[in-house]
């Protein structure tokens, strides 16, 4: 009977220990926004919060001192009417022409090159990454050092070799060009790293059955890697044109958007408009065309690489 009674008494105890469905759901809950909670709110108040300022603002007269006035649509009116802003648009679109190609391709190259057991590969490995984790405002800040007409590097090289002085960055014809050749020599170490990690992941056996078919390197390149190597190059192909569309650290610490707005991107016009002119309003607005004209490129390559079956996501 004792016994009967002490089991009783130790069930009520555990009923009593194990908490009810819903607290152990409010548990639960509270458990997992302990852990998403802090990644939440940078979230929230590092992207979600400013991007929603920045659409209401952009709707607004504002330069920050005086109250902001309603305009709806004017400023995205405006944009339309601006030379400015499309010789921004021109020099952005010439950027990410020269960038994204060439990126892509130095990227290949090298990555190939280092793919082969070679000697202190690791080390050329490091040489070739580095750039890309260093500062691009000290990249910058470095290259207009190299590139100074009067006591650059780049000149020095030249007279050596005999060839005529060069104005680099205070051309307006080099000084883009330029820009985007140091944006290269920092850049260039993702797309190596990406091309190297696909490299490794195709089968050895496949290139092994190609060579006893008879395929020399370059057949062995333009049939089995290449296209294992698609995926990749789409998905670089949207990192790279990305970064040149936000091009904006290398043109503050070089030129300034010089000379004479040679060199002016569509991000650097974006920070004049807000932070230089106070126009706030219009500044947003550009920044949210950029953003519509980003997504709609992203899209329309991701729906290419869909249709032609290449599985970069």
């Amino acid at each position: 009977m004792s016994l009967l009674f002490a089991g009783r008494r130790q069930a009520a105890a555990h009923r009593a220990a194990v908490p009810s469905g819903r607290l152990r759901w409010l548990h639960r809950s509270l458990v997992g926004w302990g852990f998403a909670g802090p990644a939440t709110a940078l979230v929230v108040g590092l992207s979600i919060f400013p991007a929603a300022w920045a659409l209401l603002i952009s709707l607004q007269k504002w330069n920050g001192i005086a109250p902001a006035k309603p305009i709806g649509l004017l400023n995205y009116q405006l944009m339309l009417e601006d030379p400015d802003l499309f010789a921004a648009v021109r020099h952005t679109v010439v950027f990410t022409v020269l960038f994204v190609p060439a990126s892509i391709f130095l990227g290949m190259l090298v990555a190939v090159a280092l793919n082969r057991p070679i000697k202190l590969v690791g080390f050329y490995r490091t040489c070739i990454f580095i750039p890309f984790v260093a500062s691009a405002a000290a990249t910058g800040i470095l290259a207009s050092f190299v590139f100074n007409p009067q006591y650059g590097a780049a000149n020095s090289v030249l007279r050596a070799l005999g060839l005529p002085q060069q104005q680099f960055l205070e051309s307006q014809s080099q000084a883009l060009p330029v820009i985007c050749l140091i944006a290269l020599w920092g850049q260039v170490g993702f797309t190596v790293v990406v091309y190297l990690a696909a490299l490794q992941d195709i089968p050895k056996d496949v290139v092994e059955a190609a060579r006893m078919d008879g395929a020399n390197r370059w057949q062995v390149f333009r049939h089995v890697t290449l296209p294992a190597l698609g995926p990749v190059t789409v998905f670089t192909s949207i990192w790279q044109t990305i970064t040149a569309l936000q091009l904006f650290d290398l043109v503050f610490t070089t030129t300034r958007g010089g000379p004479l707005g040679a060199t002016q991107t569509i991000v650097y016009y974006v920070y004049v408009q807000a932070f230089k002119l106070t126009k706030f309003g219009y500044g947003s607005a550009v920044a949210y065309g950029l953003f519509a004209a980003t997504l709609l490129i992203t899209v329309g390559m991701i729906l290419y690489s869909r249709r032609s079956k290449i599985e970069a996501f």
